[in-house]
């Protein structure tokens, strides 16, 4: 590991990285591979957990291709020195911000998305003029597999490099310097990461997750909110960082959400055979999402086939902040459903735990939107719709408090992997004589003066 790591410390300090031109080159070598290769990783990924060719490219392959496009359209403005105004004390001058690389970084992707979240974060340092060490989940094998292959065959290794491997390998790594660490995963090894880069100062973006709150109020349009919340949920088998967790729904329209959600999800057809659902990832994941289950409790679904890796679609009602299933984040196909009558109750339950990564609002009330977008702290989310606002680059995702720190896509995720250094710049025509010595009091109410100071 640390032979890697001085091998690309060492190709960092040539400054080639730090060419435009070859990043862009970079960038448009990944494109190429990626359509090349795009038969290898649909493949890949369904062997790992049924995952469709559809849901491949327009939940992964296709956001990463609009990084790319968006990169190389861009990445020529996001690096250019950009003048900033000079104050009073300082002139004559000229103050400017240098957009740089941070130099070696070190990218950690998750499982549940596995090509999106390995890669995405990879295409910015490599647009941000760094060098990529990718370590790509080990639960998918598969996809790990097609990803090394993809990168350690056709990348110089001293510049972007795939290290395959479970605890042992990330253990390993973390005891390395790097310039930058980019983690996407569970809140409990977020603080693992964090730990290990706080002992050589790295910087560090985690992207985590918690538990997503959704608010459907008593006046909405209910059948377009059924609609998106059950595609947005059982997208990907509810295994999404910013599915909707659990449901507050107003007391008076409890009863025609749940016959109308019922009626979605049976409309729905959700089924690896139809192309739009998959297996959770490994047989620990089933369990634990097993153990989650309370009989009483269940208003639809809860059937599954710990063997093939099958949970169905589960809607869970009359469940309390005490029930164990609202412990933890899910992380799986189980909406726990929770009726509520006062919205400063229910937003105070939220603001009582973690501040979760998504928060959604299904409601044609302009008060109870705007209170709750005021009131409740979160990473992003979305109004009379759920999960989406991950396909706006112009936006950056990202999480607060435990749901993570830092965030990306677009411009924000070259900012993430980019030092702004500042650089004041002046003559030596001219010296005033305002902050040598003799002190005086007159030069003293100057100074105050061109500081805006009385």
């Amino acid at each position: 590991m640390e032979q890697i790591i001085n091998t690309q410390r060492d190709f960092f300090n040539t400054n080639t990285t730090k060419s435009i031109d070859f990043r862009k080159e970079q960038l448009k070598k990944l494109k190429e591979l990626l359509k090349k290769y795009e038969d290898d990783l649909n493949q890949a990924i369904y062997s790992d957990f049924k995952k469709s060719i559809f849901d491949n490219y327009t939940s992964e392959l296709s956001i990463l291709y609009h990084d790319i496009d968006e990169a190389l359209k861009n990445v020529k403005k996001w690096s250019k020195v950009k003048r900033v105004k000079t104050n009073l004390l300082n002139m004559p001058g000229r103050s400017y911000v240098v957009p740089e690389p941070l130099g070696v970084s070190l990218v950690i992707g998750a499982w549940n998305y596995p090509f999106h979240l390995s890669i995405a974060p990879a295409i910015a340092a490599i647009a941000a003029g760094n060098t990529v060490i990718l370590k790509p989940s080990e639960l998918p094998s598969n996809t790990s597999k097609a990803m090394a292959k993809l990168v350690n065959e056709n990348f110089d290794p001293k510049f972007f490099k795939v290290i395959e491997g479970g605890v042992q390998e990330t253990k390993e790594l973390l005891d390395q310097k790097f310039d930058k660490i980019f983690f996407t995963g569970s809140i409990p090894v977020g603080r693992i990461v964090y730990q290990a880069a706080a002992k050589h100062l790295t910087p560090v973006t985690l992207e985590l997750g918690g538990k997503s709150p959704t608010f459907l109020t008593e006046k909405c349009d209910l059948k377009i909110s059924v609609k998106r919340m059950v595609w947005a949920k059982f997208l990907n088998a509810g295994q999404t960082c910013v599915a909707p967790d659990y449901i507050f729904v107003h007391k008076n329209i409890k009863d025609k959400f749940l016959k109308q959600i019922k009626v979605e999800i049976e409309n729905s057809h959700f089924s690896v055979d139809n192309d739009n659902y998959v297996q959770i990832i490994n047989e620990r994941n089933m369990n634990r999402l097993v153990d989650l289950l309370d009989e009483k409790k269940i208003y639809s679904g809860g059937s599954y086939d710990i063997k093939e890796r099958y949970f169905e679609p589960t809607i869970m009602t009359d469940v309390t902040f005490d029930d164990k299933i609202m412990q933890d984040e899910i992380f799986g196909p189980i909406l726990p459903v929770i009726e509520y009558e006062n919205i400063d109750d229910a937003i105070a339950k939220v603001k009582s735990r973690s501040k979760p990564l998504a928060c959604y609002i299904f409601t044609s009330e302009s008060k109870i939107k705007e209170k709750i977008l005021k009131e409740v702290s979160f990473g992003g989310g979305a109004v009379n719709d759920a999960v989406m606002h991950l396909t706006n680059s112009n936006m950056g995702f990202g999480g607060v408090g435990d749901s993570g720190m830092g965030n990306y896509h677009g411009e924000n995720g070259f900012r993430a992997f980019t030092h702004y250094k500042s650089i004041l710049d002046k003559p030596t025509w001219i010296e005033p004589n305002i902050k040598y010595y003799p002190r005086t009091l007159g030069k003293l109410k100057l100074i105050k003066m061109m500081m805006g100071q009385k």
